[in-house]
């Protein structure tokens, strides 16, 4: 595989790049870790998942985040994976300037030292196996450990999905249903 040659004067603008991404749907997580400072938090739609097995997943931290230092070092996370019954807490990971842990939501550590929020749709504790630096942005690979699903969906049937678009939170229920 070759690599690719960035020439920065042939980019597409920035405004017209976030206007793409807009308008381009992404489900909503909070990514904790503690790195040894104490926790750090915040709110990502560039979660993905990226092979079963191993089981991986995929997400980006921008460098302008006040949890980007955290993430960037430590040696595992917790991915929470959120519906619309945990929007504060998304809105909470996604408030610059706040201390994410002093807030009314509750958070205990697991027996293994990562920080989880309670009562959240689903979690799951990674490894991080590799870190890809990619513009002002991190690339973070990391391996699924362990998980925690306390309101699940049937295959199928859309739960509370919450997303973020065009930059507000929305709700997938029965009327955004387009069918199979």
């Amino acid at each position: 595989m070759s690599k690719v040659s960035i020439d920065a004067t042939d980019s597409l603008p920035a405004e017209d790049f976030k206007a793409v991404f807009r308008g381009h749907p992404g489900g909503v997580s909070v990514i904790t870790a503690d790195a040894g400072q104490g926790p750090v938090a915040l709110t990502a739609t560039s979660v993905a998942s990226i092979s079963v097995d191993p089981p991986l997943l995929v997400f980006s931290i921008s460098a302008l985040s006040s949890a980007s230092d955290g993430l960037s070092r430590a040696q595992t996370v917790v991915v929470h994976s959120l519906d619309v019954h945990d929007i504060e807490l998304a809105k909470l990971g996604a408030t610059s300037g706040v201390d994410r842990f002093a807030q009314d939501q509750t958070w205990t550590r697991l027996s293994t030292g990562e920080t989880v929020f309670d009562n959240v749709r689903a979690w799951v504790r990674c490894e991080v196996v590799e870190r890809i630096q990619a513009g002002t942005s991190t690339v973070i690979v990391a391996r699924g450990l362990q998980s925690h699903i306390a309101r699940d969906s049937q295959p199928g049937e859309l739960g509370d999905a919450l997303v973020y678009h065009n930059r507000s939170w929305h709700h997938l229920n029965s009327g955004s249903h387009l069918g199979h």
